[in-house]
């Protein structure tokens, strides 16, 4: 007889959102394309609410800016609002620069920022929501993009990035106080890891780390960019070894290096540190790239969701950067469903596989 085949299990991976509304419609609306997990991103006081749908007020939006954090109160009445409209709501997005940069720039405002995290951190585990995700990247210096209207199928419009169209990119700028030293940039990132990763351990959240974007260049602006490649992941992770620390793996930017996506999930996801994906491409690499729609660009969507379900990975994946199509939205809402169908193709033919 030949030999039996080994058991199969159907995926369950999910696809999240990002959104800084939760108004009753924009959920409604993210339920009605097949999005199961919503991501909170932050906005601040400022900022004038999102207008897609015509109904988003302040109450429906997260402030998380500065030294301004939600109460664990605030969290749990946007985590039931997310629940009755049928949706998890699975974490915040990322963090502000208010809030990363003086720690990641070792200013005087570091000790009271890396505090205010762990508050976050608790407050969120007290509202049970499990995810939060951060980044270390430098904001303000350059562009993360040279242009917003590269035409892509359809004459839809992507995002591009062109180092050549950058002038002195490499020089210090003028918002920087000093050079600063990759060392130093360690030093703090390595203190704030050991300080709030237990915090994010004790409160039973999963904090997740993004790539700067673009990848692979050292510094610009004078400023180191620390998260730009594999190896420097792998440094990090080892920091503070656990399974409350782990990777918001964007797969573009992986992709913007010219990486092998399928075998970097199962690098990562072999070591269970793949807490949430960003599941978008591009086509070109470092240092000339422009975003595309997610069934086209330099890697293999099927095999890149196929690797994941090997890997045992059960969280979401989440459209990103998606390109603005015609009578699209600032949030891109058509992008976005576009891109959310396409995940929910490739998951349910991965279950056909698995029967």
């Amino acid at each position: 007889m030949p030999p039996s085949e080994p058991a199969r299990h159907e995926p369950n991976i999910g696809v999240g959102f990002r959104t800084a509304s939760i108004s009753d419609a924009r959920l409604r609306y993210i339920r009605q394309v097949g999005a199961t997990d919503v991501f909170l991103d932050h906005t601040s006081l400022d900022e004038e609410p999102d207008e897609f749908l015509d109904n988003t007020a302040d109450e429906d939006r997260l402030i998380l800016d500065g030294d301004t954090i939600p109460s664990a109160a605030e969290l749990i009445d946007a985590r039931e609002r997310v629940e009755d409209a049928g949706l998890r709501l699975a974490g915040v997005h990322s963090l502000p620069y208010s809030l990363y940069g003086p720690i990641m720039l070792g200013t005087e405002d570091a000790d009271e920022r890396i505090e205010l995290v762990s508050d976050l951190l608790r407050n969120l585990g007290e509202a049970d929501i499990p995810i939060l995700g951060y980044q270390w990247n430098p904001r303000g210096l350059v562009p993360m993009r040279t242009r917003s209207d590269k035409p892509v199928r359809g004459d839809a419009r992507a995002t591009e990035f062109d180092l050549d169209e950058l002038d002195d990119p490499f020089t210090v700028a003028e918002e920087v106080e000093r050079e600063y030293t990759e060392a130093e940039f360690w030093e703090n990132y390595e203190r704030f890891a050991r300080e709030v990763v237990p915090v994010a351990e004790e409160a039973g959240v999963r904090m997740a780390l993004h790539p700067v974007d673009p990848p692979g260049i050292e510094q610009m602006g004078g400023v180191p960019r620390l998260f730009r490649n594999v190896a420097a992941f792998e440094r990090a992770m080892d920091v503070v070894p656990s399974q409350y620390h782990g990777l918001k793996l964007c797969l573009g930017c992986f992709s913007q290096l010219g990486e092998d996506i399928p075998e970097l999930i199962r690098t990562f996801g072999g070591r269970d540190q793949i807490v949430f994906v960003h599941f978008r491409d591009v086509s070109g690499t470092v240092p000339r790239f422009h975003e595309t729609f997610v069934d086209e660009g330099n890697f293999d969507a099927y095999e890149a969701m196929r690797a994941l379900h090997e890997v045992g990975f059960e969280g979401a994946v989440l459209p990103d950067h998606v390109p603005e199509m015609e009578g699209d939205t600032q949030w891109g809402h058509r992008g976005n469903a576009y891109t959310a169908g396409y995940l929910r193709g490739l998951i349910a033919a991965l279950g056909r596989e698995s029967v």
